[in-house]
């Protein structure tokens, strides 16, 4: 199978191709056209042309056929590069280079496919009721009878994506509705997510000039953040840094998520421990909303051992069982260097291994590595290890008052904060590091769609401005 960049809806095929193989028996998958990062700034250039062609249809039509995307990309055949790919090709696909077992792919699949089909009501939630006409236009009258001006800052959203988890594409599937184009670098390992996702979008009628695929290495990701006057970038803690400040790239990092109990509920934390196995264990660990982290004031080593108990035991199984629940770390070396960091991280005072006794965490393969669930008790907010994030199901179960806290969690993207405490929960609400806010037994991996993930979409690519005009007669 190849797929070729698409550069905005027509096809190209490079002599320079990158071979995708299976993770577990290295059998050829795909060849993916490689293009470079002066082809991405020719074609920016008639990025406006992305805009003008989405602007030429009716807004709630666009709503409608991206509806209609989404019910092809969950159950059509799609002519996917020079291949005809059915959803379990897809599933198939996407498990043999990602390494994520097969039920976890069906299920990052409705995911996606719940987005579309419920674009209406998400458009309406994240622009406050505003009439979408109004972006298409530039301005109206809102539901108040106030005349407002919307601007957008960028024709085209460019996006660098990663390969850990095909459920980030989420963030990106309101950008058409927005009457904004896309330009998409796809991850390495994971190409199958955008283009099923095009294809299914071209088939429901969305312009294939609105869209762009460019693999390709990292001058393809540098062209596009120098290119779209909007764009986001996934990537590690230094990714996140690096970008820090600038206005027009929104960094997706790691996400630290933590759930936290109140001095008011810890003492009933077995009620709780479902909600804890779930945020840290659903989808492999692999999401910036899975929690890496629990702090508590007091149990936190029953917590621990409570919590090892019931995914300490979890072992490897192959990509199609239906019981599978880790993903394989498909680049080489990758799970030893991981173990390695985290070894070293248990020698720290005060940190001990509660799932030692449920067999070696490393499993190495022949192409491969995994690492099993993973929970540490840290005494004290200290130890780095505390702070650490991984690819798996990882998790620190972390001693510290309810006084200090807020004061040592550091950035969080979600957090369960298990409490009836009326002055915590201000303390909570107040907080600037927390992004989104679970008050009860919420897993941090329950997300509302209606809600923003990290920012909304909307304002950062709108600008809300004053427009005045003189009245009528």
């Amino acid at each position: 199978m190849h797929l070729p960049a698409w550069r905005f809806g027509k096809p190209y095929e490079s002599l320079e191709r990158t071979k995708l193989v299976h993770f577990l028996t290295g059998e050829p998958v795909a060849e993916v056209s490689q293009v470079g990062g002066a082809i991405v700034g020719r074609d920016l250039q008639k990025a406006g042309q992305a805009r003008a062609a989405l602007l030429a249809i009716d807004p709630e039509e666009i709503v409608e056929r991206l509806q209609t995307a989404g019910n092809l990309y969950a159950h059509g055949t799609l002519q996917v590069g020079d291949a005809k790919q059915s959803p379990d090709d897809f599933v198939k696909q996407q498990s043999a280079t990602t390494g994520l077992p097969e039920n976890l792919c069906r299920a990052n699949m409705a995911k996606n496919m719940f987005v579309l089909s419920n674009m209406d009501r998400m458009l309406d939630a994240l622009s406050r009721g505003l009439p979408p006409e109004i972006l298409w236009k530039g301005y109206g009258t809102e539901h108040r009878g106030v005349v407002v001006s919307y601007q957008a800052q960028a024709p085209a959203l460019g996006l660098v994506l990663p390969s850990n988890s095909p459920g980030v594409h989420t963030l990106w599937l309101p950008v058409i509705a927005l009457g904004v184009g896309l330009v998409l670098k796809p991850g390495g390992q994971e190409p199958w997510t955008p283009y099923r996702m095009a294809a299914a979008m071209v088939e429901a009628g969305i312009p294939a000039e609105a869209i762009g695929l460019y693999p390709g290495a990292t001058d393809v990701g540098a062209a596009i953040l120098a290119g779209c006057r909007r764009s986001m970038i996934f990537g590690s803690a230094k990714t996140v840094e690096q970008y820090r400040g600038n206005p027009g790239v929104q960094v997706h990092g790691p996400g630290f998520s933590k759930v936290i109990f109140g001095d008011d509920c810890v003492d009933d934390w077995e009620r709780y421990l479902d909600v804890i196995v779930e945020s840290v264990a659903a989808n492999s660990g692999r999401g910036c909303i899975n929690a890496s982290a629990v702090y508590a004031s007091r149990h936190t080593q029953a917590i621990a051992e409570a919590l090892a108990a019931r995914i300490g035991p979890v072992d490897v199984k192959p990509p199609d069982d239906p019981d599978a629940k880790l993903a394989a770390f498909t680049v080489p070396g990758a799970a030893k260097a991981t173990w390695g960091q985290i070894e070293a991280g248990l020698k720290a005072p005060g940190v001990s291994h509660a799932t030692a006794a449920y067999g070696s965490r490393f499993v190495e393969g022949e192409r491969c590595g995994w690492l099993r669930p993973t929970v540490v008790h840290c005494a004290s907010p200290d130890p780095e290890i505390a702070k650490a994030e991984y690819m798996f199901p990882f998790v620190s179960v972390v001693e510290c008052s309810q006084e200090r806290v807020l004061d040592c969690i550091g950035p969080t993207l979600v957090c369960t904060a298990i409490t009836g405490d009326p002055a915590f929960t201000g303390r909570l609400i107040d907080s600037t590091h927390i992004d989104r806010l679970n008050l009860g037994a919420i897993p941090t991996t329950k997300l509302n769609w209606l809600q923003p993930h990290e920012g909304n979409i909307i304002d950062f690519l709108y600008r809300s401005r004053a427009l005045q005009m003189p009245a009528a007669g």
